[in-house]
């Protein structure tokens, strides 16, 4: 298994990630490199490259729509550069080859919730019953603040 892998191999056609019905990424779009491990593994983890670093270049791919683009950047928060990669770390298992496939999980979890307009917020009004027990509440509280003074002194 190669130690950075570029996606690419001699003269075979890659393979499409399925996200959704419409989204589909191409794996030479994926970045993946492999590195040491912290956590189980015993001897083992301190010699196999077991952990993956999986980077997806969000602001560059031609296989995303502009909308679910705008959405993944939001998303993504501080697991993305500066120049618009996203970068996920896999470290939970002890093989190269699981961890691969929960980093290309997450990253097509994540495409998914990008890929789902938000729901539209329709514009509510205060119902009048609230609205007159808030107002309530706060002229009680401000009669109660007001017995706390000091008494007015009779000259």
């Amino acid at each position: 298994m190669q130690q950075e892998g570029s996606g690419r191999r001699s003269g075979l056609k890659m393979a499409a990630i399925r996200i959704t019905p419409r989204i589909a990424i191409d794996e030479a779009e994926l970045r993946e490199r492999f590195v040491l491990a912290t956590g189980p593994g015993g001897q083992n983890v301190n010699k196999v490259a077991t952990a993956v670093q999986l980077r997806f270049d969000v602001a560059r791919s031609p296989s995303l729509p502009e909308p679910v683009r705008q959405r993944l950047l939001a998303l993504a928060g501080k697991r993305l550069t500066r120049n618009g990669v996203l970068v996920l770390m896999a470290r939970r298992h002890r093989s190269q080859e699981r961890n691969r496939i929960e980093a290309r999980a997450r990253l097509a979890e994540l495409i998914r919730e990008a890929a789902e307009p938000p729901a539209e917020r329709r514009a509510t009004r205060v119902p009048r019953g609230e609205k007159k027990k808030r107002l309530e509440g706060k002229r009680t509280r401000a009669q109660t603040k007001r017995l706390r003074g000091r008494p007015p002194r009779d000259d």
